[in-house]
């Protein structure tokens, strides 16, 4: 069973949904991605569990989920995914002739899911998604003209998914997605010269969504994700100077959101996902040395969510994902000798508690959930300010030498409240209604 269990305590466990790619470089044909792991892989399945501790403070620890380095071999190309609780992961098998294989942690121990080594050729670029309890994999199928190929286990044994090798020429930065019971692709298309290509299976052919080959230039690093029933598309952007560039598919024609090539600098592992109806973007950022740099579209530009650049060294195999209005960010750690490194941007944990320690408890904020009001209790000293912050650490209200305020113009959401009186401060998560 997962280490540590007894840590669960005032929330569910919950598992953080990562995907460690291989490093391929970026002008790089099949033959010329060179694997760098020397040895046996040690992929460390994680997850976070949050534990009950005093309001703002943080109590969180990794623990590996079963054996870690379970794979019988060297894997590259690994992609993470859930069927409910239980974690899959999908990778090319060293063992195998660098054909696809799946595995899935059972409590115990990381088990095979079907055969391993069941794609016809080595597979590369692999993306692992579900639709119910049945895993898909789509990849770029070397037995098939290095085309893309999407397969699903149906219980017993993996099958393709329509035709095998379907895509018009070979594919490379494979996006699987799901828009209801409907599997989507975006890649890199060699047909179009490397632009992006969107295709989805329409229950008997796999077919292109818009045009093929829509975006202005060649798209390296494409990452797929749905809004409801719309599909958008994060890449990096060759006409515009491999900047990071955002689009969707409106049903008609793919179009631009926000400015083309928005990011500052040039883009790798574009990452994109969303906290509801705003698309964020997690890329390797050229404009600070290559480091961890997120974005998001605010309706009308792409702005930075906290400090560009904010890895320790340089960042590769980017992964974003979001645990409630949470972006957590997962990367290689150039800073950290190449390691993990797995970081979240949350006002409410980061800033509380460095804002409750400063306190010695005689300044309260309350209630933790209102309509409207909240108010400030001082047992020294009068309120000097009371100030409030959304979820990306914007002050959106302050209110000096009062002990109450109104937040009743606010949307329904979290806030962070902060408080000072006479050089003490506080800080108290409070959900509006």
């Amino acid at each position: 069973m997962i280490k540590n269990k007894q840590s669960i305590c005032a929330y569910n466990a919950f598992y953080l949904s990562l995907k460690m790619r291989a490093a391929e470089a970026a002008f790089s044909a099949r033959a010329g991605r060179v694997r760098t792991i020397a040895a046996r892989a040690v992929f460390a399945l994680l997850f976070l569990s949050a534990l009950t501790t005093p309001a703002g403070v943080k109590a969180q620890q990794w623990n590996v989920v079963g054996t870690a380095g379970f794979s019988a071999e060297k894997t590259f190309s690994t992609s993470l995914a859930f069927n409910g609780s239980t974690p899959y992961v999908a990778y090319s098998d060293g063992g195998n002739s660098d054909k696809a294989a799946v595995m899935k942690f059972d409590g115990t121990n990381w088990v095979a899911v079907g055969k391993a080594g069941f794609s016809a050729g080595a597979a590369g670029y692999i993306s692992l998604a579900f639709y119910g309890t049945t895993p898909y994999v789509a990849y770029e199928d070397d037995g098939n003209g290095s085309k893309t190929t999407v397969m699903k286990f149906d219980g017993t044994n993996w099958v393709a998914v329509g035709k095998a090798g379907f895509s018009a020429g070979s594919a490379t930065f494979i996006s699987l997605a799901f828009n209801g019971s409907t599997p989507y692709v975006a890649y890199s298309d060699a047909r179009n010269g490397d632009k992006a290509a969107m295709m989805k299976f329409d229950g008997t052919n796999w077919v292109s969504v818009g045009k093929a080959g829509f975006s202005a230039g060649r798209a390296f690093y494409t990452s797929l994700a749905f809004y409801g029933s719309m599909p958008y598309v994060a890449y990096s952007d060759f006409a515009n100077s491999r900047k990071a560039t955002v689009m969707k598919f409106d049903g008609t024609n793919w179009v631009g959101v926000g400015a083309a090539g928005f990011s500052a600098g040039e883009v790798d592992n574009t990452s994109l996902s969303f906290n509801g109806s705003t698309p964020y973007v997690a890329y390797k950022d050229g404009a600070t040395s290559e480091k961890a740099t997120v974005m998001k579209f605010d309706g009308a530009s792409w702005v930075n969510v906290g400090a560009a650049g904010f890895s320790a060294g340089v960042a590769f195999d980017i992964s974003l994902a979001f645990y409630g209005s949470t972006p957590y960010v997962a990367y290689g750690d150039g800073g950290n000798s190449n390691k993990a490194t797995v970081q979240k941007f949350d006002l409410f944990s980061e800033t509380a508690a460095v804002a409750s320690g400063s306190g010695n408890g005689s300044l309260r904020i309350f209630p933790t959930q209102t309509r409207g009001m909240i108010s400030v209790a001082s047992e020294k000293a009068p309120v000097d300010l009371i100030e409030v912050f959304d979820v990306d650490g914007r002050l959106l209200m302050k209110k000096a030498s009062a002990a109450q305020l109104d937040l009743s113009a606010l949307p329904a959401g979290m806030y962070l409240i902060k408080a000072r009186a006479a050089g003490e401060t506080a800080a108290q998560k409070v959900f509006k209604e």
